[in-house]
């Protein structure tokens, strides 16, 4: 038996789940009786699905979604827009995957917030509260993925309920009190050779085992099933893991194999699927794709590094093709499969950047203005909420914040924010979000 109160987790004889195992930092334990009524109580209808992906560093606005195509060269920047398929609204010439899709979507444009630094905007956004900051990095409330870990769980038996893909440095997706357990797996950068896609790396310090268990350095890059298939036979010489209980062997099952290990073979995919995504951040985006239908509740997908102080028109020469092309694939992917109405698909980055590009052709950090994407999820889409000044610098209509992305995610989740809590490590109940509302133009 098995009972959890904040990061407190205990089998019934008393010993720490701790001194168990930690594989990939996974919620396999899943969450108590008393956990799991009260999350079910507060639901507000069906529970959906999570892509979060993560601009890590922080996005352009103004070269992407709210361009300025009025305003002086060092405001506007470096490139054109296009038409979309959302009549009379124009994108940047950079993304003719997202101009494909946009009558899909929902573009705010005044995702707004109080502070330029990556671990504060990070931990806002991505837990709803303020709280680490580049000089005290210490998570204080769980993200959102580690909260749909906690209260739902996955989707199915035999896969993990959240999973992280290329976490970036900026993005914070912790569990904080909620513990380990609930931290996503963590799956590393993708290796290429000239056979095309391999499968990720999984960084060797998530796949270890603590208390005595010690799981060998993986060295190069090796392929995903390689390692599963490495780490399974060292559990199985060893006798250590005989004393282990059944739910702690189903545990390193379930990395293991299984669905999670077939949701990374894309080789299992047609061609042409394949072809589309291409490689890098579209096939990962494949993948990403592959967990949800697998029954992962949770994916968050980091693409590249943002922070853009220096030469931007350069830097995104390089990655926001590579975005857009990953992003805009996988949301028509979704919509031609049925999927894109369970699967709630959420784009940004800790904020925006600065209206005037700087001395070295770059944009600086900055949280009073971002454009933010959102499609599926049961919402109404195709269309743009909010709107800037003359220099996409500030909000002038419908001002959202971190608190109302929060609650947008979690109604998808099929959660009320406000009636769901958690508590932490002392006892004392934290709600999922204080204050936050989903915009009604979503409704």
């Amino acid at each position: 038996m098995l009972y959890l109160t904040g990061n407190s987790q205990r089998f019934c004889d008393g010993m720490s789940r701790r001194k168990f195992i930690a594989i990939g930092s996974l919620g396999f334990f899943g969450i108590s009786l008393r956990d799991l009524l009260a999350a079910q109580d507060s639901t507000n209808g069906k529970q959906r699905n999570v892509i979060l992906v993560w601009q890590h560093g922080g996005p352009s606005q103004l070269d992407t979604f709210d361009m300025k195509p009025d305003a002086p060269s060092e405001v506007r920047g470096p490139f054109k827009s296009i038409a979309t398929t959302l009549p009379g609204v124009r994108i940047s010439e950079k993304m003719p995957y997202h101009a494909k899709v946009l009558d899909k979507v929902s573009i705010i444009r005044s995702f707004t917030h109080t502070t330029n630094d990556h671990f504060a905007g990070a931990h806002w956004i991505l837990s709803g509260y303020f709280g680490a900051t580049g000089g005290d990095k210490v998570p204080r409330n769980p993200s959102m993925g580690s909260v749909a870990s906690y209260l739902l769980g996955s989707r199915r038996s035999g896969v993990p309920p959240f999973v992280n893909i290329n976490d970036g440095g900026f993005g914070y997706h912790g569990a904080a009190f909620l513990g380990l357990a609930h931290n996503p797996i963590r799956i590393g950068s993708f290796s290429y050779g000239n056979e095309g896609i391999q499968y990720p790396a999984v960084r060797e310090e998530n796949l270890k085992l603590i208390e005595g268990l010690t799981a060998d350095r993986v060295e190069g890059r090796l392929s995903l099933a390689s390692q599963f298939d490495g780490l399974r036979r060292r559990l199985d010489r060893s006798a250590a893991v005989d004393r282990y209980d059944s739910v702690s062997r189903e545990a390193i099952d379930l990395v293991m194999s299984g669905k999670t290990h077939e949701a990374f073979q894309v080789d299992k995919e047609d061609a042409k699927t394949r072809e589309k995504y291409g490689d890098g951040w579209g096939a990962q985006a494949l993948i990403a794709r592959r967990l949800i239908e697998a029954g992962v509740r949770f994916v968050t997908l980091n693409t590249g590094y943002w922070d853009d102080h220096g030469n931007i028109e350069g830097g995104l020469n390089d990655k926001l093709p590579r975005h857009d092309r990953a992003l805009g694939v996988l949301i028509e992917d979704l919509a031609e499969r049925g999927m894109l109405e369970d699967t709630l698909v959420v784009s940004l980055g800790e904020f925006g950047r600065t209206p005037v590009i700087n001395k070295d052709a770059g944009r600086d950090h900055w949280g009073p203005a971002q454009s933010i994407l959102l499609a599926g999820g049961g919402y109404r889409h195709g269309q743009i909420i909010g709107a800037t000044d003359k220099k996409a610098a500030y909000p002038t209509d419908r001002p959202i914040g971190p608190m109302d992305l929060c609650a947008t995610v979690y109604h998808a989740l099929g959660l009320d924010p406000h009636r769901v809590s958690v508590n932490k490590a002392d006892g004392r109940p934290v709600h999922l979000v204080v204050g936050g509302q989903v915009p009604h133009e979503l409704i």
